[in-house]
């Protein structure tokens, strides 16, 4: 998933192209016409007119106009242009314009592939010839085209969600357990390492500055949960300090291991976690009375044994 800060709008109006006697016009059958080559928001311009109709779309007895960009030799590779458009026939007799556009509104991207967009159906035959309606007078009609073409300013964003970033793991071994005295003791920090190909790799930064991750254990329990579970979260380091607006999606198994028969205890979040809210986890991950129970062995030559492994990472990143 890719996004662009704010850009800068050229907005022209063209000279309308005017066509006297288009009854000769479309008799002399031509399939198109190109209109001479105008300016827009830097780049070059033409209309591209087919009097009877694009007969390879759906243009049978109506004038089917395009918007065609001109000179592409010149663009750089793989180059493209983005444009809102508006296609017009002038209404003679009220001094207006009908306009035409895509309903959705959306923004058109011109590149190599596809150097013209337009409608197939701008106006019927029938329409244009009742001289009631105005468009055609006195053999006359004028068309034309408004333009937005679109630049960025030269700063874009790139989020992507990566699945098991290499890495993206950590087993803590507490050692000592039954002397832990504290209320809650956090891992050593960890990075998870995410390559996006072809664009670029990184270790994960989730914003300016570099942060990490790590396990906060309470072996007595947190809040409602004190003296009846262990508590286990995943914490992002620094993650106070993120941008008010910012959010980092981290999907994480926690688990504590059975050290004597593999049967381990394992959740998993799915969370975005922001500035006020940057620690997830369980209060109640599993009862203290399985988790000193010698026969299950979570808790072996005194040692307690955490996981944690990140399935899936959001990664975002700023180019210019």
């Amino acid at each position: 998933m890719e996004s662009k800060d704010p850009k800068e709008i050229y907005l022209q109006c063209i000279t309308p192209f005017k066509i006297e006697s288009f009854s000769l016009l479309l008799k002399t059958k031509v399939e198109k016409y190109e209109s001479d080559v105008f300016e827009a928001g830097g780049h070059k311009w033409s209309l591209c007119l087919y009097p009877n109709g694009n007969t390879k779309g759906k243009g049978k007895d109506f004038v089917s106009l395009y918007l065609q960009i001109e000179n592409t030799s010149n663009l750089p590779h793989r180059w493209e242009v983005n444009a809102k458009f508006k296609l017009f026939v002038f209404y003679q007799i009220n001094n207006k314009y009908l306009t035409v556009q895509e309903s959705d509104g959306l923004v058109k991207r011109f590149h190599e592939m596809t150097t013209e967009w337009g409608f197939d159906q701008l106006l019927s035959h029938e329409t244009l010839n009742d001289a009631s309606n105005g468009y055609l007078v006195k053999d006359c009609c004028v068309f034309g085209a408004e333009i937005f073409v679109i630049e960025p300013t030269g700063k874009w964003e790139l989020l992507s969600m990566v699945k098991k970033p290499a890495n993206g793991s950590l087993t803590w071994k507490i050692e000592d357990f039954s002397k832990l005295d504290k209320s809650s003791y956090l891992s050593k920090a960890f990075t998870a390492e995410a390559e996006v190909e072809p664009l670029l790799s990184f270790v994960v930064n989730f914003g300016s500055s570099r942060r990490f991750r790590r396990i906060d254990v309470s072996p007595k329990g947190n809040a409602e949960a004190k003296g009846d579970s262990l508590s286990v979260f995943l914490e992002l380091v620094d993650g106070g300090k993120l941008p008010p607006k910012k959010t980092v999606w981290a999907e994480c198994k926690l688990r504590v291991l059975d050290q004597r028969h593999d049967k381990h205890v394992e959740k998993t979040i799915s969370r975005w976690l922001t500035s006020s809210n940057h620690t997830r986890g369980f209060r109640k991950f599993m009862p203290l009375g399985d988790l000193h129970e010698v026969s299950k062995g979570y808790v072996l030559n005194d040692t307690l044994i955490v996981e944690a492994e990140i399935l899936t990472l959001s990664v975002s990143k700023l180019f210019s």
